[in-house]
Formats: C-alpha cells, structure tokens, sequence
C-alpha cells in the first residue's frame, strides 16, 4: 500500500514546520489525527453542500489557518508513523485525511483565482508585492497581522489583492510539502494561462501567418502594427511581468515549479507576440515606406530587451528570449536591404523629361523626404548598421567629409551612409541636368536642386548628421554653379555694353550699342521669364547679383546718351530694367515676345 502522494518537491518552508516534537509519543500521535479529523472532516467536500459552497478562505481568516495547521500537523505525523514502521491502521487513516484534504484545498486554490481575476491583474500584483514585498500567509499569525503585512497605505482592492496572492502562497506551500505539488501547479497553469492568452486577445495579438500578412492591404498592415508597437510594452511590462511576479510569490518555495508554471503559462502567447516582427520582414508586398515601422519595431524589441532578458531569466523560457532575438536581427537585415534597395531605385530612375524652368526634380524631392524622415530614426538605424553594414558604404570617398571627427563616432556609421545615398541623388541630379539644351538652364537646375537638398538637410535631423563641412561645402557649390549661370546665360547682355562709358562714342556706336543691349536683353528676359527659382534666399541673390552688374552700366550709358537718340533705340530706361530683372525666376509665361516696344513698366523696381 502507498501513503504518499509523490512529488518533485517535498521541502516545508519555514512557515509550514509541523509543530510535532522530534520524539512524539503515542498519545501526541493520536491527538493529532484526531484534531486534523474533526477539522477536515468538517470542509469536507463530500460532507454537505452548504461546506462544498462556502469557502474555507472567507473573510474571518482563522478557520483556514487553523486548517492549513493542521494539514502540516498530519503531514509530520504521516512522517513519524512512517519512520517508526508502526500502526499502519494510523497511517492509513491519516492519509485518507490528507487526500481530503488536498481535495480541499485544490478547490480552494481554484476559487481564490477564479474570485480575484481581476484583483489579481499584472498591474495590481506588482503594486501589492511592491508595497509589501513580504506579503503571505503565516499560519502563525493572526487576522490582524495579515492587514498589517498588506499595509494600511494601499487601497482596499490593493489590499484584497495581497491577501489573495498570500492565501495562494499557503496553499501552494501546503500542497508541495504534502507532495501535491504538481496537482497545485496544473490548476495554476491551466487558469493563469487563460489569463494570458485572454489578455493577448484583448491587446489584438493573434497568431499570425505570411500568407495573410501578405494579402493585408497598405492601411490595414500600417494599423496592424501600430497596434503590436502598443500591445507589445503593455504585454511585456504588464501582463508577462504581472505573471512573473504572481508565480514566484505563489511558488517561492519551489524554484522548479514556478519556472515550469510560468514557462507554460507564457511561451506560447509570448513566442506568438515576438514571431509578428519576424513576419513583418519577411513580407515583400508591402509598400516602400514599411522601413519606417521596421525601424519601429527594431526599436520597440531593442528597447524592451531588458525587460525581455530580466522576465524571461530561466532556462524553460529561452525560446522566447530567442525568437526576439531573431525578429530583432530579422528586421534589421530587411532595413539593410530596404536601404540598398532604396539607393539601387536612385540610381535606376530613368526619366527623361526635363523639369519645366529647371525647377525641383521629384527624384530629388522624393528622395529627401524620404531620407529627412530616415534621419530621425538616426539611433536605431546607428544600432542596425553597426550589425548589417550596407555594402555601398566601402565605395564611399573618404574625402567626402573633410573633417568627420566633427561627427559624433556612434552615428558616424549613419552619417557616411545617408550621405552616401545624397551623393547618389547628386550624381543623378547631374546627370538629368544634361537633358537641358540651354546650357544656362542646366546651371540653374544644379542650382536649384542643391539649394532644395541643403534646405531639407538644414530643416531635419541630417543637419546634426552630416554636419557643418558637409553644409559649407555644398553651400559653396551653390555658389559656383550660380555663377556658371550668370556667366552662360547674361555674358551676352553683359558684352552688348561698353565696359566704359565715354562720350567720344559715334553716334553710330551708340545706336549700335542700345541695338545690340536691346535685342540681347530681350531674348534673354523672354527665355527667362518662364524659369524658376523656388528658394526665395537664392532668386532674390541672383537677381542681386546680376542688377548689380547690369543696372550701374546701363544706368550710367544711358544717362550719357539717351537723349542723343530717338525712342526707337532706347526702349528700357534703368529703372524699368530693374523692375523686368525683378519679375524673373516666379515661372511666369508670357504671350508675347515684344515686352521692350515702350518702357511703361509699371512695377515698383526691386533691384536698383
């Protein structure tokens, strides 16, 4: 005949001692049995429906710590009988006692989880543990004892919370030292478990597969996300926390249990919620912009790896701390190929049509928005490229940055690529540049185009990035292609007028003169009319510049002469010059190329 119920954990905790002497005599033996009878007998399931219904741990706490008493009493008892190899009929009755009791206690267990559902969420476990972090059930110790262990500072549900999660902790220590550990870890894990899987459901994890993460459209794969970027910190901080912090209360007297219970409770849901980001690289139909949530996602798990690490701590838990691992490394390798990727479609793009009056290029304004908003993930893209180095970064010249120590070392790695992808874009700027057959035009494309790039580097976190060289030296190329320009397009109307002016001109010189001035400032004003100069800083620079060339020599020749000749010669007096120069770069299309027939200009002269 077996007495024993056997299980993987027999130890008492110091709580739970029998109060039998080491050398109990008989009539002690018998005491015993009899008061552990009359006790449990009377919470015996099977004894009456009105016991079956009423719960041992009800508010008036001393029946169930006289209970739990006497159940570690019997258990010593059990013990000694066993021991002295003597009155088996005791033995026999005594482990009748101790299976009622078990049965009981069981039921208890079952109901204080299932009563304090929700007093024994994550949020309120942490709060009653961290309030009094020596919260339990000391079969010693009275009602009184109790409210004062779960402290009079916390509110009530907090305090019903405590005493639940103490009642728990007796009755689990109760069952492992009686051998009924396993029995108290199922119930356990088969609730709590519930509770996880509950609490997922309601946070929108679910078990996801590719094929249908495939077939989500834009919209709904974009809000799919930002919902697991929420429910993840909650999930891990609250409810894989709370479950930690409940099971090893519960079964702090068992290290093995509580690593299996909490193993059981979570791997599933846990494994589940970290294999979504792994899917989420995986996923080649997305939209182009989806490294934005992987570079959230990345940042989201790197985040949360200590907490990771410190609640998943145990052997029975690694395949979780693993499968975060490889969505981390996932997503970071599909942001290295989305990267490479995104620098291939710069060099790819093949159109063919010039921008109209050499304005903006869409590559150019697609490409910066794009890499303006990389920029502000500059710390998780600094902890990606340290891991998955992009290839095209060994082309990279290094005297691109005349000083790259003025960047910071971490976000170098970073720095050298985003400006990497720039040059790219310039490299190609350039080349659509080429598809102008007005040479002029072609400068103030570069112009343009660099002038716009510089603007989103100054107006976005590229600006910390790249750094004060990169900006100084692209600033200055600005200038070098403005001058290009104005050399290309205004030499022409430059060289119609006399370097100096003197009035030992011919009249036939002079006539020449204004003919020429005339015919030269006209195709140039008619052509350019219709250009564009967005940045307002840049156009109103270049019409500095050339006014200030221009306008002082006309002013000065046509003073000198003007009244020399009829109107047919001088058509545009200085200040209506200023006011035609003042109207270039806006874009605007005129109807007629005889705009210097009079000189009634009528706008206020910007540029004298």
């Amino acid at each position: 005949m077996v007495f024993f119920h056997t299980s993987s954990n027999t130890s008492l905790s110091p709580t739970s001692t029998s109060s039998l002497p080491t050398s109990p005599t008989s009539s002690m033996v018998e005491q015993t049995i009899q008061n552990a009878e009359s006790i449990i007998k009377k919470w015996d399931l099977n004894s009456s429906s009105l016991i079956t219904i009423t719960p041992l741990f009800h508010p008036n706490r001393k029946e169930a710590k006289d209970y739990l008493k006497c159940v570690m009493d019997l258990r010593g008892t059990m013990h000694f009988l066993v021991s002295q190899n003597s009155a088996p009929h005791k033995l026999v009755i005594a482990q009748t006692l101790m299976q009622i009791a078990m049965k009981r206690l069981e039921k208890e267990f079952y109901q204080i989880l299932s009563s304090n559902r929700e007093r024994l969420d994550p949020e309120l476990v942490s709060t009653s543990l961290s309030s009094d972090g020596s919260a339990s059930f000391d079969v010693e110790e009275d009602e009184a004892d109790q409210l004062k262990i779960a402290g009079e500072s916390i509110s009530e549900v907090e305090r019903v919370s405590a005493l639940a999660m103490a009642d728990l902790k007796a009755i689990a220590e109760c069952m492992s030292s009686s051998g009924y550990g396993k029995e108290c870890a199922h119930i356990y894990k088969l609730f709590r478990k519930s509770i996880v899987d509950r609490g997922l459901y309601l946070l929108g994890i679910e078990k996801f597969k590719s094929s249908r993460i495939n077939k989500m459209d834009r919209e709904y794969l974009h809000l799919t996300i930002k919902n697991w970027l929420n429910a993840v910190k909650i999930a891990l901080k609250s409810l894989f926390n709370g479950q930690k912090i409940l099971c090893d209360h519960v079964f702090s007297a068992s290290q093995t249990i509580r690593d299996a219970c909490f193993a059981e409770i979570t791997t599933e849901g846990a494994k589940n919620l970290f294999k979504f980001p792994e899917l989420i690289a995986m996923n080649k139909n997305s939209p182009p912009d989806r490294i934005f949530r992987l570079l959230e996602i990345h940042g989201a798990i790197s985040e949360l790896r200590p907490d990771i690490e410190s609640i998943f701590n145990v052997e029975l838990t690694s395949a979780i701390k693993l499968q975060a691992l490889s969505s981390l490394q996932k997503v970071g390798g599909s942001v290295k190929t989305l990267l490479t990727n995104f620098g291939s479609s710069i060099r790819k793009d093949s159109s063919k049509t010039p921008v109209p009056g050499g304005g903006i290029h869409p590559l150019a304004q697609s490409t910066m928005s794009y890499l303006s908003s990389l920029s502000d993930y500059d710390r998780i893209l600094t902890d990606i490229i340290s891991i998955h180095p992009p290839i095209d970064n060994a082309l990279f010249p290094e005297s691109y940055f005349n000083d790259p120590t003025v960047i910071e070392a971490p976000k170098q790695a970073v720095s050298v690529h985003l400006a990497w992808l720039i040059l790219i874009l310039l490299c190609k700027i350039d080349s659509k540049a080429q598809l102008y057959e007005d040479l002029s035009l072609s400068y103030l494309f570069l112009a343009n185009n660099l002038q716009f790039i510089i603007n989103q580097v100054q107006t976005s976190t590229l600006k910390h990035l790249l750094g004060h060289q990169w900006l100084s030296r692209h600033t200055q190329k600005i200038k070098q292609y403005a001058l290009s320009y104005e050399s290309v397009a205004w030499n022409r109307v430059f060289e119609s007028l006399p370097e100096r002016t003197t009035s030992e001109l011919s009249y036939e010189a002079v006539q020449d003169c204004f003919k020429r001035f005339n015919a030269a400032f006209e195709q140039v004003y008619v052509k350019q009319i219709s250009w564009i100069v967005p940045d307002g800083k840049l156009r109103d620079e270049l019409k500095v510049s050339i006014a200030g060339k221009l306008v002082p020599v006309y002013r000065e020749f046509y003073e000198t002469f003007s009244t020399k000749l009829n109107a047919d010669f001088v058509r545009v007096s200085p200040d209506d010059l200023g006011n035609y120069l003042s109207d270039l770069f806006h874009g605007t299309r005129i109807a007629s190329s005889s705009l210097l027939q009079s000189s009634s200009h009528s706008k206020g002269c910007l540029l004298r």
